[in-house]
């Protein structure tokens, strides 16, 4: 596959946003192409096209299927699997939100509740007690809320935003 200049800096900066968010430069990098590739890619093709080791090709492959943003097809009359992803930028969103909640959030929240229920919580300051409390409180509140937003079809999510604009302009007094 060609790239295109502005296709070749898509991909170059989602990985380089992909770095800062935690992820594997060359993960972000090859989402991002199968992101904007007409038609999907065997892995040999993502490795020449990204100039990247076949081998870091197939596990950065095998992560994003894990947070299935990735998906396995084939192809008449060609026996390797090539790979594509969704075209729908509100599908993907939901997806990493999933994976980040499954991965992060909900390790935390358990975490928290842990100390809370401890014993050992009662040797904590009442500040410490307090601010654990309402970190949990807070996440458990952002949880929800997340949830809620992720049941919601891609216009009305695209109708909450615009209105979370407006109530901002309403308060700031503009």
């Amino acid at each position: 596959m060609q790239l295109t200049p502005i296709t070749e800096r898509f991909i170059l900066h989602w990985g380089e946003m992909g770095a800062r968010w935690g992820v594997n430069r060359t993960v972000a990098q090859i989402h991002a192409l199968l992101y904007l590739a007409e038609a999907p890619l065997a892995a040999d093709e993502i490795a020449e096209t990204l100039s990247v080791a076949r081998s870091n090709v197939s596990n950065s492959l095998k992560e994003l299927l894990a947070w299935r943003l990735v998906k396995v097809t084939h192809l008449m009359g060609d026996r390797r699997d090539h790979f594509e992803t969704s075209r729908d930028v509100w599908e993907l969103f939901k997806l990493i939100v999933e994976g980040r909640k499954q991965r992060e959030v909900e390790p935390t929240l358990a975490v928290l509740g842990d100390y809370l229920a401890s014993p050992d919580m009662a040797l904590e300051t009442p500040g410490a007690q307090q601010r654990i409390r309402e970190t949990q409180e807070f996440i458990q509140v952002l949880t929800i809320w997340a949830d809620e937003m992720l049941r919601q079809d891609p216009e009305t999510l695209m109708k909450v935003l615009k209105m979370g604009a407006k109530i901002r302009d309403f308060v700031r007094g503009g």
